[in-house]
Order: C-alpha cells, then structure tokens, then sequence
C-alpha cells in the first residue's frame, strides 16, 4: 500500500504539511511506503523532503492512500481512495456535501482527524494549541492597532502578526519587551484596567493562555470584571485576566435551579441563557476559544452588539479575538472569516456591515479561518508527531472486508466516514443533509 502526502491548495496562505520530512523517513524505515507530493509553497521544502530520502511527485495518481489537511478539490478526487483530511462534513455543512456525494460515487473511503478521539470523544490529533499561540499574538496585535489609531500609548504596538515572525520564538521574545514596558511604564489610564477574558479552557484556550501568560497579570473570577472597570485598582503595571467556563457563560432560565454541566449539554438554550454579555462589554480584549453550535446560547447576540455601541458608545470592548472563527456562531460580530493578508475589521452593530482594518465604530474582530498556518513549521511538527502514530494503520480502500468486521485501531475506525463509498453506521444521519442539500 503506497501512501502520498499531498501539497495543500485550498488556500495562497496554507503552508502547513500533515507529516514533516523527519516523521516520515521514521516511518518509511519501519517499512511504510511514502511519498510527497512536489510544493513551491509548503513550509518545509523540496530538499529537506529529498535530504531525508522521500521520494517526491508530480501526483499521486498511483497512491492508495492520500493524506491531506485541508479539503480536497471535488475535481482532484480520485475513485477507489482512502482519503485523509479535515473534512468539514459531520455538522452536514452544505458546502461540503457535494464533495461528500463525490467521494461516495467513486466509492471513496474518508477519514476525517476530527474524529480521531479517544473513548471519551476527546480529539488525539489537532492543531488547537497553535490556533491558540498565533490566534493570540495576532489578537494582542490588534489591541495595539487599535489602540494607536486611538491615539492610545501602548506597550503593543511593538507586536506584529504572528505570520511575520520566522519563528515562535521571536513572537516571545517580542512579548518579553512587552512585558518589560509594561512593568516600566504601566497600562494608560485610558485603558486600565486592561481585561483580556477567555471564553473556554480546552486546547485553543491553553495554547492562547501560553502567549498571554508571558505578560505580567492578574487573575480575577467572573462576575468581577464590571466592578474592577468600575473602580480601577491602583497598580498600572499589570494586565487582568479572566476565564470563563460554561458555568460562568450560562444560567438557568429558572432562577431557582443551580447550573449543572450535564443539563446544560442536554438542554442548552432550552433551559439556559447567556450570563455574560453585559460584563464583556467591560473587556478590552474578549479572545472566543469554545466550540459551539445552535443548541447553546451565544455570548453576544445582534441585540447586544447594538445595546453596547448605541447612541455613539464606546464600551471597553475594543477587540475580539474570535480564535474559533464562529462565523455566524457564539459571537455575532464575527459576521466572515479573515485571512493572513487581511486580518481585522470593524463590525459595525448599527448597520450589521463591515470594514477592513481597526478604524470605525465597532469592535475589532480577528477570525483568521487558517490560524496555525500563520506559525507553519512548528503547527505542522506538533501535528506530526501525533499523526505518526496512527499512518501504520490507515485503511487499504481495496480491503474486501465489511466495515463491521474490518480490524481497525478502534480510534481510525471512529473517525471513518465513508467506508469504500459508503456512510459508515455513526455517520449515517448525514444522509438527511445529502437530501437536503441537493434540493433546489
């Protein structure tokens, strides 16, 4: 069985590679045949791929197995494939689903790394934590961006966007100044206390923590930020910060019931509401690291938006650092998605519109759709080195036996969509949104 890696080509900005030239001359030692598709673009080069003694193509017409990241042009599909990537098919998104009946016509087996999780259902192979460091030097960018077009003194306008760096490290050792000024000069009164809130806790939410934990800060609970906005403390030489967990998100309907985590993922917005959208118009810099979907309540709905920048108010909130890239999601100022070249706009609550930069009445949002891609070679080892482990025993597609009697580690099997063609049983209420999607 021939397995080939291939160039990503969904995006100019995508430079990421799911196995990196060192992993994959591991691999090929232990006996497993691999080969790379040529990349002008990719993070690591042609030559370091050939240096480590990985044969390279043009295409990979004669692999049986084809590992990506990103999707996969429904015209480049190829029949009789196990295909690897992120598919972006299990919430039935529209989009995708043309691409989902291709793979099944050419009888396609899918295995997407979303699913590749544990008997928890926690996810063993992402790129959460460097969404979350790239997602955060750019948001702590966009502070600074704003905040001197305000007229602002800040200790980030030394802060660049985390794609400029060559390297991780230099994005720290910029925060290390950072730090430095702060602790010299102190925040502005004009912005202190500066509250930097993280919705989330998860991998996203850590690898962000990562960044800003370089600075000098305090943390406070929530429920305090109005107060502590109120009545700034005396210390200018620190940052404040605040983590929310669901049960700070959300509260009963019923003032007389207690949260609890298990009802709240049951019942979502039938039995709860939004408990903070009137405190993260305190913030200065909101940084969204949760998932979400339709069955729980956002953190800022329509409503909120325009109450908080009514009248011509300028609330705290001067950015929000959408890590997630919710489009239409948790926040409803995250209205598109941004790319590497064109990071940040306004979202404008009165008129629902947008404009490109930090300039306007409104929050800045950052929701760069391909975050980790801004931090290519490190994202892309991270992610290697977890997926290594599982590329021995990815799928031959011409495997005659049934998907129930197949011999799969138990967490490839889980994450296969399609089994040669076919919806596998945990995917089959997909076929609903197969429907759907191809009525007029």
């Amino acid at each position: 069985m021939k397995i080939g890696i291939r160039t990503e080509d969904k995006s100019e900005w995508e430079r990421r590679t799911p196995l990196t030239p060192e992993d994959m001359a591991a691999l090929r030692a232990d006996g497993v045949a691999l080969v790379v598709q040529t990349s002008q673009r990719r993070a690591f080069t042609d030559e370091e791929f050939f240096q480590a003694g990985i044969p390279l193509q043009g295409d990979l017409a004669d692999c049986d197995v084809i590992i990506g990241l990103k999707e996969i042009p429904i015209d480049q599909l190829a029949p009789d494939k196990t295909y690897v990537f992120f598919s972006h098919v299990i919430k039935g998104q529209p989009y995708n689903m043309p691409m989902l009946k291709r793979l099944m016509t050419l009888g396609d087996t899918l295995i997407d790394y979303e699913r590749i999780v544990d008997d928890q259902g926690r996810r063993l192979i992402a790129f959460g934590q460097y969404a979350g460091l790239a997602g955060m030097i750019n948001g702590l960018w966009a502070l600074g961006q704003r905040l001197d077009v305000e007229g602002i003194v800040n200790p980030f306008s030394h802060l660049r966007q985390a794609r400029t760096y060559a390297i991780l490290a230099d994005a720290k050792a910029s925060l290390a100044r950072v730090a430095e000024d702060i602790m010299t000069q102190g925040i502005s009164p004009a912005v202190h206390p500066l509250i930097v809130g993280f919705a989330g806790y998860g991998n996203v939410s850590r690898g962000a923590q990562e960044i800003f934990d370089l600075l000098p800060f305090e943390q406070i609970s929530p429920g305090k930020v109005a107060a502590m906005a109120a009545k700034p403390p005396d210390r200018t030489d620190r940052l404040y910060k605040v983590i929310y967990q669901e049960e700070d998100l959300a509260r009963p309907r019923d003032t007389s019931a207690t949260f609890s985590l298990e009802d709240y993922y049951q019942y979502g917005k039938q039995k709860y509401v939004c408990a903070v959208s009137q405190e993260l118009g305190h913030l200065s810099l909101l940084v969204n690291c949760i998932y979400w979907d339709e069955r729980y309540p956002r953190l800022l709905n329509q409503t909120d938006c325009r109450d908080l920048w009514a009248d011509g108010r300028i609330p705290r909130l001067r950015v929000v650092a959408d890590i997630s890239c919710d489009v239409g999601g948790a926040l409803a100022c995250t209205v598109q998605s941004s790319y590497p070249d064109r990071p940040l706009y306004v979202f404008h609550p009165d008129s629902g519109r947008v404009t490109d930069g930090v300039r306007g009445h409104g929050p800045v949002v950052m929701a760069v759709e391909i975050l980790p891609a801004e931090l290519p070679r490190e994202s892309s080892a991270y992610f290697s080195r977890l997926l290594k482990n599982y590329v021995p025993a990815l799928p031959n597609p011409n495997h005659p036996s049934d998907f129930d009697r197949l011999d799969l580690p138990p967490e490839i099997k889980r994450a296969t969509i399609l089994w040669q063609g076919r919806l596998t049983p945990d995917y089959r209420y997909l076929e609903t949104h197969l429907k759907a999607s191809a009525t007029p």
